[in-house]
């Protein structure tokens, strides 16, 4: 209970407690309270008092309009917890009184009181055990706060925070949809050739850049690329869209992997030359069979890709060199760089983008990127392989770093699968 002192009559206030400057003393003192007993009965919380077996042995006028009860419907007739909810009382009885036994205090539980109307009241308690002289408890005190604003402002504050659950879930699930509209449903089947792709989403809030294809050509040709769009959202997106239809269009008016990556640097350059550039990085390919030999022909062309990994039956792995090649949409005449090699029984070719490489390792230091390094050790350690091998590998590295992986990866396989040993004969 809190205590103040009175001043009556015309006596000087202590020092702190008198009128502001200016201010009428008269009008100032009829402010003041009269009494303890009022700030006590009148308080803006609930005050009440119990024996250690939890009956009510004092209670204040705020309090008693809360509950609509009179004093004596509580004093000496009835206990603290039987002023709860079941829930509460059960909770008062298995927490609260324990806890406040071995602490002498229990600070701001949230509980609910009933009303004599049958409404529910939510209040913060605090209590506090009261001993004598000699240490032993008399009595416990315990304040109870109106907590009715407060749980009006949770439960709002419940409804804003499910409700943007709701409107991220639909939002990821528009992402996913959006992301998968930019990919293939399904690689094309290309005789002799077992083929792979993976696509790792590094968040489900926004859409990725990254894109790929495998598709036919004329004349017993197939053509794939595998790019990357600089940034995220619904704008790197529509860049994905266009980037993955031009590709496939300029590949059927003219194969040449340079001029594929030409025609697309084009049309990037030309739509996005205004205060909002668009670009990417792009690595286009050219397949084609060489006769019955089991063996693929293939062009490369790199527009500031990352290069890609050739991975010999043999066991031996290295980067297909493209050095040179500029970024596809900045310049209006970017330079294509362009390599060739033939992927032979047991060959493994594997392109990538860069969110495997810049992911984030454990390992200490100030740059904890996997790196191109690391990456080439991998596949040194993985050659020989298959197509489904290597993209199962490349899976396990990705889920290897957690949260550590903050852009999305493409990865594309193909490789000749192993001469049989009639075959080889």
């Amino acid at each position: 209970m809190c205590e103040t002192e009175s001043h009556e009559g015309g006596g000087t206030p202590p020092e702190g407690e008198g009128p502001p400057p200016g201010a009428d003393p008269a009008a100032f003192s009829a402010l003041l309270e009269d009494s303890a007993e009022d700030l006590y009965e009148n308080a803006p919380c609930g005050y009440l008092s119990t024996l250690l077996d939890g009956q009510i042995a004092k209670v204040n006028t705020t309090l008693l309009n809360w509950l609509g009860c009179s004093r004596e419907d509580l004093v000496g007739r009835r206990t603290f917890s039987e002023l709860l909810t079941v829930g509460g009382r059960l909770y008062h009885e298995t927490h609260f009184a324990p806890l406040l036994r071995m602490q002498g205090e229990v600070s701001g539980i949230a509980l609910e009181l009933k009303t004599t109307d049958g409404r529910r009241l939510p209040v913060l308690v605090t209590s506090t055990v009261k001993a004598g002289r000699d240490g032993q408890p008399l009595l416990i005190r315990t304040t109870v706060f109106d907590a009715r604003d407060r749980r009006a402002y949770e439960t709002e504050l419940l409804r804003a925070r499910q409700e943007s659950e709701r409107e991220r879930e639909r939002l990821q699930r528009l992402n996913a949809t959006l992301q998968k509209t930019l990919l293939p449903p399904a690689l094309a089947s290309v005789p002799g050739l077992d083929v792979g792709a993976y696509y790792h989403v590094a968040s489900a809030d926004e859409v990725g850049g990254d894109f790929y294809d495998l598709f036919p050509l004329a004349a017993g040709t197939w053509g794939f690329f595998l790019g990357d769009v600089c940034g995220k959202g619904a704008a790197a997106a529509a860049v994905t869209s266009l980037a993955r239809y031009t590709l496939r269009a300029a590949a059927v008016y003219d194969p040449d992997p340079a001029a594929v990556l030409a025609n697309l640097n084009t049309v990037l350059n030309h739509e996005y030359n205004g205060h909002d550039p668009r670009f990417c990085t792009v690595v286009f390919g050219l397949l084609t069979p060489e006769g019955d030999a089991g063996r693929f022909h293939v062009t490369l062309a790199s527009g500031g890709h990352p290069p890609a990994l050739l991975l010999r039956a043999d066991g031996t792995a290295a980067y297909l060199p493209t050095p040179g090649g500029q970024l596809i949409g900045v310049l209006p005449d970017a330079h294509i760089a362009t390599t060739a090699l033939t992927l032979g029984s047991g060959d493994t070719l594997l392109l990538h983008t860069d969110g495997l490489t810049e992911a984030h390792t454990p390992r200490a230091g100030d740059d904890d990127r996997y790196g191109g390094e690391a990456l080439l050790d991998f596949a040194r350690a993985l050659a020989p392989t298959t197509a489904a091998d290597a993209v199962a590998a490349v899976r396990e590295l990705l889920d290897s770093f957690g949260t550590g992986v903050d852009d999305d990866t493409a990865v594309l396989t193909l490789s000749v699968p192993p001469a049989t040993s009639e075959e080889q004969t």
